[in-house]
């Protein structure tokens, strides 16, 4: 600041004030006072307004003279009013291009010793520590109550799940985690609640079921006993009721037994190459024995051979079960009309009936289990499990299949089965 000043011309106010200007920066940054006197104790500028009121006149008067007398610069200190902090005072000549005294500068800097700063830099961090860690455990808090709360609730609603109560509604809050997990919980129950009913109500079908045939067995025998067992032609009727209702009886615990195997996969599939035509003909021609006398017609007039592959006991099984369900519920013209189409990869088998039709609220339950629709004027014949049936085993070999239905005009039930291509159909 000094060699500035020496070095500096000033000959007007303005370049006298520039000149004051940087010097305020200067002392700015290395964060001290500075205020320039003349011979007479005049303070012609201070950037610190209160410097002039620490100095007296006997003050300037020491720093002047032991300045003039060392060389134009005299450094010394005080006792600063912080703890173990001094007060480093510096005093300069201010000479014009004569070498002739105008002036003195006057500087003055607190300096803190290093183990105060340290001490107090401690002492802040404890403090800001400590209170960080005040806020962090009331964030801590609060925030493990409001993700502790949805769980909580979370929790309690999956209680009272395990207790058999499948509506209960799961609530997560505003989290998106315990969101999405209230929302999967609430799937799960419905789920759980559909599935509870589809086994009441399957326990309730069966149940029904093997009942009749189980109470017909035990009257008839009884009536046997009583009544017909020396009357041979009361006795063979009635023993042919008891036969008709083992059979019956027998036919539902296969089926359920069947169904059982395909859906819990215990059920292997064994693939043979056969001729699609020629099995349809066949099983049609079965069918004639007994569908005839009793007004039935199956109609089948494709006469194309065609190879395919898949378990072939089991696609007589799905044939016969549709073929079934359409005698079942065929129109009073009492027409079945079976076809086959090749494509592809795949041949296209539908069966069709001419009865009341499927509305479309039902038609998706069509495969479920025990499930019938509106009666027929004719008796339903069947165990109730035959379209599960041909699902479970179309769904093993994993081939498609559907059902269309249009109420009035009759329900067309069709599958496809893979082609054999590698093999000649003769």
């Amino acid at each position: 600041m000094i060699d500035n000043f020496e070095k500096t011309e000033i000959e007007t106010e303005k370049q006298f004030t520039e000149l004051m200007t940087s010097f305020d920066t200067l002392a700015s940054e290395a964060d001290c006072s500075f205020m320039i006197v003349n011979n007479y104790y005049r303070v012609l500028y201070e950037n610190n307004k209160s410097m002039s009121y620490q100095f007296t006149r006997k003050d300037m008067d020491y720093l002047q003279t032991n300045a003039n007398l060392k060389d134009g610069y005299f450094m010394t200190s005080v006792d600063g009013a912080v703890n173990n902090s001094k007060v480093v005072i510096i005093c300069s000549v201010l000479k014009d291009t004569d070498k002739n005294i105008i002036g003195y500068l006057m500087l003055n800097s607190l300096i803190t010793p290093v183990n105060t700063t340290i001490t107090m830099l401690k002492n802040s961090t404890y403090i800001i520590t400590v209170i960080l860690i005040i806020i962090s455990i009331i964030l801590s808090v609060i925030m493990s109550q409001s993700i502790a709360y949805p769980i909580q609730k979370i929790t309690d609603s999956a209680e009272k799940m395990a207790k058999g109560e499948f509506k209960t509604e799961f609530d997560g809050g505003s989290y998106a985690e315990t969101k999405q997990l209230a929302k999967t919980l609430n799937y799960a129950s419905s789920e759980i609640s559909k599935i509870d009913e589809l086994q009441r109500d399957l326990i309730a079908n069966v149940s029904h079921d093997l009942r009749t045939p189980l109470t017909m067995i035990k009257a008839y025998a009884e009536m046997i006993r009583d009544l017909s067992g020396e009357k041979k032609e009361k006795r063979e009727e009635h023993l042919k009721i008891i036969i008709d209702e083992t059979d019956r009886l027998a036919l539902l615990v296969s089926d359920m037994l069947d169904l059982s195997k395909l859906e819990n996969g215990s059920q292997t599939l064994n693939y043979t190459s056969f001729d699609m035509n020629s099995k349809l003909k066949d099983i049609i021609e079965r069918y004639k024995g007994f569908s005839e006398p009793m007004g039935y017609k199956i109609n089948f007039s494709d006469d194309t051979p065609v190879l395919v592959k898949c378990d072939v006991v089991k696609i007589e099984q799905v044939i016969y079960n549709l073929i079934n369900n359409a005698v079942n519920y065929t129109g009073e013209d009492k027409q079945v009309y079976v076809s086959q189409e090749i494509e592809e990869d795949f041949v296209k088998v539908t069966i069709r009936d001419t009865g009341k039709g499927i509305s479309e609220e039902n038609i998706h339950q069509i495969f479920d289990k025990y499930y019938r629709c509106e009666k027929t004027k004719r008796e339903v014949v069947g165990t109730g499990l035959g379209l599960s049936i041909v699902k479970a085993i179309l769904k093993k070999h994993n081939f498609p299949f559907g059902v269309q239905s249009t109420l009035g005009e009759g329900t067309t039930f069709w599958f496809k089965v893979k082609r054999d291509k590698e093999s000649i159909c003769i």
